[in-house]
């Protein structure tokens, strides 16, 4: 906890303005061929965020996506998912069958990121991604200090491609909750932050806010952990209610390893 306390500002990563990052953006097929699990969400009127496959039904990303600012629910009807989205096409194009957010996770306005280590969300396609070019992403829940990671997003005035940053690092960690020198902006909420684990990227965290640490720019990332088997859980469970206790569901082989992990206490 006393890492996080150090935090000076912190914002999630709406997409209503932008600086430009130091990001590679992927303009060619032979660049995004790797990465087309990874897509833009539209949510409506309330803008965009990053997406990632992690089963042919499933996008993991961030939950303050999902409101406006005054607190709104999008609703699923207006959530389309662009797998692959590259300069005016998509490889997949799907809709919401439904979202779901983490029961912990109450949305308190955009410049608040007392609820980070909860900021997590599934959507669940209206149809699977079945094209064997768009392979899901695997998961690991395993994050150390210095880890070398990349993160792939969308973002406003870079909406139209995706951009890599391809060697950032974890500089701390509270439960739940990672600190990296990944380079985010508005509009990369939810965006996976990967490691190359036996040479094949699994995601380790989901961008949620963007923060200043020790006069560093820095990008918060949730943990995946217990969180997202409390998602998995839901949806396997299919019936609209959460249900606290872990009931071993496991559509996707995730969950290897978890520890739960306790809240973030933070002040903006």
């Amino acid at each position: 906890m006393r890492i996080l306390a150090t935090l000076i500002t912190a914002v999630m990563l709406a997409t209503t303005a932008q600086a430009e990052g130091v990001l590679t953006r992927l303009t060619s097929l032979d660049a995004t061929k790797a990465w087309q699990g990874v897509g833009r969400i539209n949510l409506g009127k309330s803008g965009f965020c990053t997406g990632t496959l992690i089963a042919p039904d499933l996008v993991l990303t961030a939950a303050h996506c999902f409101y406006d600012a005054a607190g709104t629910r999008t609703d699923d009807a207006e959530i389309e998912f662009l797998a692959g989205w590259q300069n005016g096409r998509a490889s997949a194009y799907r809709g919401a069958k439904r979202s779901v957010i983490h029961p912990d996770y109450v949305f308190k306005g955009r410049n608040n990121v007392d609820k980070v280590s909860s900021d997590l969300a599934l959507i669940q396609l209206d149809q699977p991604i079945k094209n064997p070019s768009i392979r899901p992403f695997e998961t690991a829940v395993e994050v150390e200090r210095g880890q070398e990671v990349q993160v792939i997003s969308y973002a406003k005035h870079r909406a139209n491609a995706p951009s890599i940053q391809e060697t950032c690092n974890v500089l701390a960690r509270d439960p739940g909750v990672y600190v990296t020198s990944c380079d985010v902006d508005f509009g990369s909420s939810g965006a996976p932050i990967f490691a190359i684990q036996n040479g094949v990227p699994v995601i380790l965290s989901v961008v949620s806010a963007k923060a200043e640490w020790r006069s560093q720019k820095v990008a918060l990332g949730v943990g995946l952990d217990q969180r997202l088997s409390t998602l998995l859980n839901e949806i396997e469970l299919n019936d609209g209610v959460f249900r606290r206790e872990d009931t071993g569901a496991s559509r996707v082989a995730l969950q290897m390893g978890i520890q739960p992990s306790g809240a973030l206490f933070i002040k903006p």
